[in-house]
């Protein structure tokens, strides 16, 4: 199996607002897949970036107040994962948009997007635009998908909230094909819906970073209720896979 170096919710207002404060002991573990090329930063550009930092307000950016992590694989390639940071903002209670790293250092690169919505929202979707999202219920249930650094309760109750919603998600920059720059075209990604679909060493290699253990998160979510997939999501599964030809390259191949 090929595997690359590193991968939702609708919480209520007042979770999210839980989140931002107590996220702020998770992180900085994790370190970027490549290194960009180009010089160090001057110190000019400190200077301004210092000046910006004090000065300027970033309401998109402060919004980004849940911080999720899991995995993804390039649709029609699943044996070509990675981890993907996920750092999100609630915009209401069926609509949530992330941004995503492949680290949680300062220097990680922002890999792509993800939007996630409810299953009331999915279901309005017409097929064609269906075949472009997937499902968080194995995500959800199989522990791989985890809020560092919360409370167990709060992750919890983050995780009953995102069991039945869907994503679709776009990567810009394949650091974890080691492209040291944002080259070739978008793909689409997705997620696992089934045991032995994601390369276990990597999931070990994760938990062991986080400190945390999916196996133990798997049982502690048993009890959260996911209704049936809808029809239309992960159409990989029914032999329908969507993507880009990247006219540069095959960018799934080392």
């Amino acid at each position: 199996m090929k595997k690359a170096n590193r991968t939702t919710t609708l919480p209520s207002l007042c979770l999210a607002a839980s989140l931002g404060v107590l996220t702020a002991c998770a992180g900085n573990d994790s370190a970027s897949n490549v290194v960009a090329p180009g010089a160090e930063k001057s110190p000019t550009t400190r200077t301004l970036d210092a000046g910006a930092a004090m000065l300027q307000s970033r309401p998109p950016i402060d919004a980004l107040n849940a911080y999720l992590d899991g995995f993804h694989f390039y649709n029609g390639h699943p044996d070509v994962q990675m981890e993907a940071h996920h750092y999100c903002s609630i915009l209401n209670e069926e609509v949530i948009q992330c941004v995503i790293y492949d680290g949680n250092r300062q220097d990680a690169k922002l890999m792509g997007v993800e939007y996630i919505i409810s299953k009331q929202l999915f279901n309005t979707l017409p097929a064609a635009e269906k075949a472009l999202w997937h499902s968080h219920v194995h995500e959800v249930k199989s522990g791989q998908l985890v809020a560092p650094g919360i409370p167990d309760v709060a992750e919890h109750a983050l995780m009953n909230k995102l069991v039945n919603t869907y994503g679709k998600t776009w990567h810009t920059w394949h650091t974890d094909l080691n492209k040291q720059l944002p080259l070739g075209v978008p793909q689409l990604m997705m997620g696992f819906t089934a045991d032995g679909q994601a390369d276990p060493a990597m999931v070990a290699e994760r938990d062991q970073r986080l400190g945390i253990n999916s196996s133990d998160k798997k049982k502690a979510r048993a009890d959260i209720i996911a209704a049936p997939i809808a029809p239309g999501a992960d159409a990989w599964r029914q032999g329908n896979v969507i993507q880009i030809v990247d006219p540069t390259e095959t960018p799934h191949r080392h």
